[in-house]
């Protein structure tokens, strides 16, 4: 390490690649130290402007001894040969969401990670799951965990506010394309949402997916889709999610036998029953009658920020400090997975895919998808000079 201080090269200026500029200048003992772009021109602008060394190639920042961390901010497809080569030269890792494409590369790249870590039992490995440190899912998680709805019986997530035009599609060469992407809105804005759902309630045992190709956008990957849950205990959950809903929704609902949960901008109010449901309704001697219950609004502690300054803090005290990560990038399999599997449901005519999901039936349709398009971007009128931080600030 340099002067006590975890050197970083930025590898990919994008969007979120050139955002990671001003985060990680805000964390104390991160250094950038090389920034990486393929596009020339945009990272000789940004060495311009921070004043570190250039590179054209990630191979290049790999082979620096003055990068002991490498933050991955690529075309997702690029996150997997990325991760296994900074593994291979000895650098922690962390990446940006999805982890990747899907499950077998995810794996591929856990793989790759645990056998350099044989060697060097340090090495860490993020994933840039910044919302596990927003205040309201923190202390949803806890409340789930704690058990304090009970036995959960039922979850929806209508995530519908993460609207975007046709520009925000035309203006991205690679972005909704199956050879560019890999999918559409469940691999590019949801993964965070897939993150959460799993993280606070655990993964389902069968899943089932609808999904409609191109129906608000001129693009060949998805930008609506409905999804159905179901767990052994019986529990089910739905998620819901679309680019071309405004205003949209972002509402979480859990329900347990001791009552119900709702998340909802930035509001956390819990409905709690005097007693559980499930025995109420056996036991209650009259038909119409109602579990009593209590509405309270919940307090927690809130950041104030993104989350994407914390999660890079994180990972330097985890390399530094042996700090537990808030987000290990093998969690990403989960995530990826759930995207994979309702997907993989709607393109089998929306027939119940067990998990762990079948990771090569999904890469071999994906790869058909990728070998049969013959989709053509339309070219955007004017470049766009969008504010991009209002995509990543989701309560």
């Amino acid at each position: 390490m340099g002067n006590g201080k975890v050197r970083i090269g930025l590898i990919g200026l994008g969007n979120m690649g050139g955002a990671h500029l001003g985060f990680i200048a805000g964390v104390e003992r991160a250094e950038l130290a090389v920034v990486c772009d393929i596009d020339r021109a945009k990272a000789d602008q940004a060495a311009d402007k921070t004043g570190v060394a250039v590179a054209y190639s990630y191979k290049d920042v790999l082979d620096m001894d003055e990068v002991d961390a490498v933050l991955i901010a690529t075309p997702h497809y690029d996150h997997t040969p990325i991760a296994i080569a900074a593994f291979e030269a000895g650098k922690h890792v962390l990446v940006e969401k999805p982890v990747g494409v899907h499950a077998n590369d995810v794996a591929k790249m856990t793989a790759a990670w645990e056998k350099a870590r044989a060697a060097n039992g340090g090495l860490k490995y993020g994933a840039m799951f910044m919302m596990r440190t927003l205040g309201q899912w923190k202390k949803v998680k806890d409340m789930v965990a704690a058990g304090e709805l009970g036995k959960l019986t039922r979850v929806t997530w209508i995530i519908t506010d993460w609207f975007r035009t046709q520009h925000y599609y035309d203006t991205g060469g690679w972005r909704a394309t199956w050879a560019g992407e890999g999918g559409g809105v469940l691999l590019n804005q949801c993964p965070h949402n897939l993150d959460l759902y799993q993280w606070i309630v655990g993964m389902p045992d069968k899943v089932t997916g609808f999904a409609s190709i191109g129906k608000y956008h001129h693009i060949e990957v998805e930008d609506e889709v409905t999804a159905y849950f179901e767990y052994a205990g019986g529990t089910v959950a739905h998620f819901i999610t679309t680019t071309g809903e405004s205003p949209g929704t972002n509402r979480l609902e859990i329900v347990g036998e001791n009552g119900k949960l709702i998340c909802e901008n930035g509001q956390i109010i819990f409905i709690r029953n005097e007693r559980s449901m499930l025995d109420f309704l056996k036991e209650s001697d009259q038909s119409f009658a109602r579990v009593p219950n209590e509405r309270m609004e919940i307090s927690y502690e809130s950041h104030g920020e993104s989350g994407h300054r914390h999660i890079i803090e994180n990972f330097v005290n985890a390399v530094l400090d042996g700090e537990e990560l808030i987000a290990p990038a093998t969690d990403g399999i989960n995530s990826v997975s759930l995207g994979n599997a309702i997907m993989l449901s709607a393109l089998s005519g929306n027939k119940p895919v067990p998990l762990p999901i079948d990771g090569d039936e999904f890469e071999r349709r994906l790869k058909e998808l990728v070998s049969s398009s013959k989709f053509t971007k339309r070219k955007p009128a004017q470049s766009d000079a969008s504010d991009f931080s209002s995509s990543y600030s989701k309560g």
